[in-house]
């Protein structure tokens, strides 16, 4: 029973440790459009994903001065943005863009870009 148990503990911490090795980057950089309501972000998200250009839609309809960035915020680590936005920013794999993410300061749509 009890070496039965133990095999269990070793294979539960090697899937762990298996799960978090990726996570070896303790910053992010990511782009945002920030907009107003749900149904724009949406629309805003369709239309990325048919294959327009996330800098362009950040350029014309975030509310953020990141937008005259294309949606840049540069590198940032955990602790520096509202938990709803780093959370989804941490867990997305670089050059994947987000569904709409709603946080105190409106609806982002958020593309990471790099990893360090």
């Amino acid at each position: 029973m009890i070496k039965t148990i133990s095999k269990i503990f070793v294979i539960m911490i090697m899937l762990t440790s298996a799960a978090f090795a990726g996570e070896n980057f303790t910053q992010v950089r990511a782009s945002h459009i920030l907009v107003k309501t749900a149904a724009e972000a949406m629309e805003i998200k369709k239309e990325i994903d048919a294959g327009g250009d996330f800098g362009y839609y950040a350029q014309r309809y975030s509310v953020c001065p990141s937008g005259q960035r294309g949606g840049d915020l540069g590198y940032f680590g955990r602790g520096q943005m509202v938990p709803e936005f780093e959370n989804k920013a941490f867990l997305l794999p670089v050059g994947e863009v987000s569904s709409p993410v709603f946080s105190p300061f409106g609806w982002h749509i958020i593309k990471v870009t790099d990893r360090k």
